[in-house]
């Protein structure tokens, strides 16, 4: 029998009943020199159990290609929590959801146009088993029945809420099991029925997720699972922020009443989030009901660590509440980080966008725009380029479909922005006899992580017209800027009105966790050391970005901001605490 499993409603570990306090913590969300203190806060609140998804596009990022290092090594993480006594719940499933990039999966599934997702397509199968492939054995020895941490293992993520393809969650079970996964399975699911009925295996112990009312939550389980132990899996204790939008929090009494609920209803629950942490570079995910919605940089999630790992007013309350039912050790917090501000930056030189192609880019000549995942490009902006012959009256330039925030250039001067989510924007010019060259700088600002329009390739998906006429003959960049070495600084730097890399450089004493403040400038990337900390965006709600310690160095540091407008100012700050406004909605 496994150490860790089921005896009618209660859970058992090496022949002991045992509630699972658990709290979620993404190690591709934390620097890896901070995964310690995260873990060791979590076990002085009381918990006895991390969870963490697994995420696919972070391990493969090109096919067959692996990575399990630095920041994704995952085995480091889930050792880290053994030293300190915590057990371990993973969620390796193809699909993770979690506000992340594409819900996980890679972009490079898309470079395939028939590729279908989510089901038992076997393209679809292959790829997650040659995935699985090489990290089940990574798991394998950390299992619990190996004498490791790990005591659970998920099959697929809200399966329930997506589709009913119960051949596809059969071969994922098989598949799982077969790399010698022998500890406790289970999925996850809103507690609705359409929700259960498509997520749940027989033999395969489900759990929900809800955010309040868990009372009526764990009735409706109980319907489809009478016998069995109650657990949310998800306890949305805060939430994410988009872009546009009033900065999410929720009281610290509210959350600790509805933990007071489950803890009176004899549950285990998991925390999402614990601690929150960063969309770093260009992983953030985005939603779509009735519009596209990128999520922020920032993941902070108003959880029980804010985004920089420092205990909220949530810890205290929640640890407060734990104590009511099990007993505690006196509560022992590591050493608190160090944050500092770092003063005013001022960038002091620059290099346009257009004129550094060569550097950051190979040209691709196509009849018709690409996407991204055709010309094999994951992430980032794609720059496409054709003549229009002239004269001609004034027209439209239609982009059919643009994905995601498209800039327009008609010889080289801004016309205007065309956003997927705003469709009354329009951008229209006329031809003079000599004809006019428009360039179209396309942003990828996340894909869709959550729901029916879960697959979403980007760039230019469809094609360009210019009034009725169909534009072909394209040049077309592909612009990941994972790699900005190249560049070409020009000494003295000034407002420009054209996409502009902004060099600055600062001295640092102590290297300490700060926050970039971007007040004056409007939307863009920023780039510490080389290191991608994300988007920016004047709109809000988030106005700083988080800048880890360990990212900084003594002595003379390196900050560049691609920025995509004309800014206000040339410098920047760093300050000791974030900033969250209200800003204009998308």
């Amino acid at each position: 029998m496994q150490p860790f499993h089921t005896e009618g409603n209660k859970f058992v570990l090496n022949g002991q009943p045992i509630r699972i306090i658990s709290g979620a913590i993404h190690y591709f969300r934390v620097v890896p020199e901070y995964w310690r203190d995260r873990l060791e806060k979590l076990k002085a609140c009381g918990f006895n159990t991390v969870e963490t998804y697994i995420a696919w596009n972070v391990h493969e990022p090109e096919p067959g290609a692996f990575c399990f290092e630095g920041g994704a090594d995952l085995v480091k993480f889930i050792t880290t929590a053994q030293e300190l006594g915590l057990y371990v719940i993973v969620r390796p499933s193809p699909y993770i959801c979690a506000e992340w990039e594409f819900g996980g999966i890679p972009a490079w599934l898309l470079a395939e146009p028939s590729m279908r997702l989510r089901c038992a397509y076997p393209p679809f199968l292959a790829k997650v088993d040659a995935y699985y492939d090489v990290l089940m054995p990574l798991l394998q020895p950390l299992l619990c029945t190996q004498g490791g941490p790990i005591i659970a293992m998920q099959i697929e993520n809200e399966y329930g809420s997506y589709g009913n393809d119960k051949a596809y969650l059969e071969h994922l079970k098989t598949s799982i099991v077969s790399h010698g996964i022998d500890v406790q399975l289970f999925t996850s699911d809103g507690p609705g029925d359409f929700m259960l009925q498509g997520g749940m295996l027989p033999g395969v112990l489900e759990t929900v997720n809800f955010g309040s009312h868990a009372k009526a939550a764990f009735q409706k389980l109980k319907e489809y699972q009478p016998d069995d132990p109650l657990m949310c899996m998800e306890f949305w204790n805060g939430w994410f922020d988009h872009w546009g939008e009033t900065h999410h929090t929720r009281d610290a009494a509210d959350v600790a009443a509805v933990v007071r609920e489950m803890m009176e209803n004899d549950a285990s629950v998991n925390f999402y989030m614990f601690h929150g942490g960063t969309n770093f570079g260009f992983y953030n995910g985005a939603n779509y009901s009735d519009k596209y919605e990128p999520t922020t940089t920032s993941y902070d999630y108003d959880s029980l660590l804010d985004e920089s790992g420092a205990p909220t007013d949530k810890f205290f309350a929640v640890r407060e509440v734990l104590a009511e039912y099990m007993d505690l050790e006196p509560i022992t917090l590591p050493k608190p980080i160090p944050k500092k501000g770092f003063g005013t930056v001022q960038m002091t030189e620059q290099a346009p966008l257009l004129t550094s192609l060569p550097v950051l880019s190979t040209a691709v000549q196509c009849a018709y725009p690409e996407t991204m995942e055709r010309l094999g490009q994951n992430y980032g902006f794609i720059l496409y380029t054709t003549h229009i012959s002239g004269p001609r009256s004034e027209s439209e330039l239609v982009i059919q479909d643009v994905h995601d925030r498209a800039l327009v250039f008609v010889d080289g001067v801004y016309q205007g922005v065309i956003e997927r989510w705003n469709r009354e924007a329009a951008v229209r010019f006329a031809v003079p006899s000599a004809g006019v060259t428009v360039s179209i700088l396309v942003e990828n600002m996340g894909r869709v992580n959550y729901g029916p329009h879960l697959r979403d390739s980007k760039g230019i998906t469809e094609g360009v017209r210019f009034g009725q006429q169909f534009l072909f003959d394209w040049r077309i960049h592909p612009l990941p800027l994972n790699d900005l070495s190249g560049l070409q600084f020009a000494p003295k730097a000034e407002v420009a009105t054209l996409p502009t890399f902004y060099r600055g450089v600062f001295e640092v004493d102590h290297p300490a966790d700060t926050f970039l403040d971007t007040c004056g400038w409007s939307k863009g990337v920023a780039y510490i050391n080389g290191f991608n900390l994300g988007r920016y965006w004047h709109i809000g709600p988030q106005q700083t970005l988080y800048v880890p310690g360990p990212k900084l160095r003594r002595g003379e540091n390196e900050l560049i901001l691609f920025e995509l407008h004309e800014p206000k100012t040339l410098s920047v700050s760093f300050g000791d605490s974030p900033v969250f406004e209200t800003g204009s909605v998308m």
